[in-house]
């Protein structure tokens, strides 16, 4: 049990200190909407991360098959995250309350938030993959018992690094201006650009190599 829950620590730590464009969008709706956005952003990546553990787990064939999709998917979800880019980039406006608590977001952009990052985490093949891989190497040696207690303890200790995200990034939004925050937009959404083009180039490039 021990080495199990040590092996969780592990895999949870490839997550954590992973660079993606989830926790450049867990600060950004952190400091934008407050902390209610920001969990709200990260309850739609925890969903997102738990369908892919299950469906990894119960149902890897299904995820085998839906790697043959890799290109697809690929181009599906880098033009989200150009899209989100250009949004921030160029059109987002920004206008804040001094007080954090005075922010107050309605239950649609909460669903928003929730829907952006569960497609955000959904649709980035890399995260597809690494669930895939980890389930079907663990699955030649764990039990499912063990399989299980790794897989538990990966979540929740990801689950905690993002909630650390979030409330740090709301004590970093205090010491802001509208300035600053509107620099941390854009330069959010240049991310987001950037991994969106890296990512469909990828796949393009993969697939002009195989075919020589």
């Amino acid at each position: 049990m021990i080495e199990a829950l040590l092996k969780g620590f592990a895999v949870s730590l490839l997550l954590i200190f992973s660079v993606g464009p989830v926790i450049f969008t867990i600060i950004k709706q952190s400091i934008n909407n407050g902390r209610a956005g920001g969990f709200s952003f990260v309850a739609g990546v925890w969903l997102s991360d738990l369908v892919w553990v299950v469906l990894s787990n119960v149902f890897s064939e299904v995820v085998s098959q839906l790697m043959d999709f890799k290109k697809p998917i690929a181009i599906i979800g880098s033009g989200f995250l150009m899209a989100l880019g250009i949004f921030y980039l160029f059109f987002k406006k920004i206008h804040i309350k001094e007080d954090e608590n005075k922010i107050v977001i309605t239950a649609r952009t909460h669903a928003k938030l929730v829907l952006q990052g569960f497609l955000i985490n959904t649709l980035n093949p890399a995260i597809m993959l690494f669930w895939l891989t980890t389930a079907t190497a663990l699955a030649a040696t764990h039990t499912t018992k063990q399989r299980i207690v790794i897989f538990a303890t990966c979540l929740i200790l990801n689950s905690a690094s993002d909630i650390a995200k979030v409330i740090l990034a709301g004590k970093l939004r205090a010491k802001l201006n509208e300035k600053n925050i509107s620099l941390i937009n854009k330069i959010s959404g240049l991310i987001l650009l950037i991994f969106g083009i890296v990512l469909i180039a990828g796949v393009l490039y993969s697939t002009a190599t195989t075919k020589h």
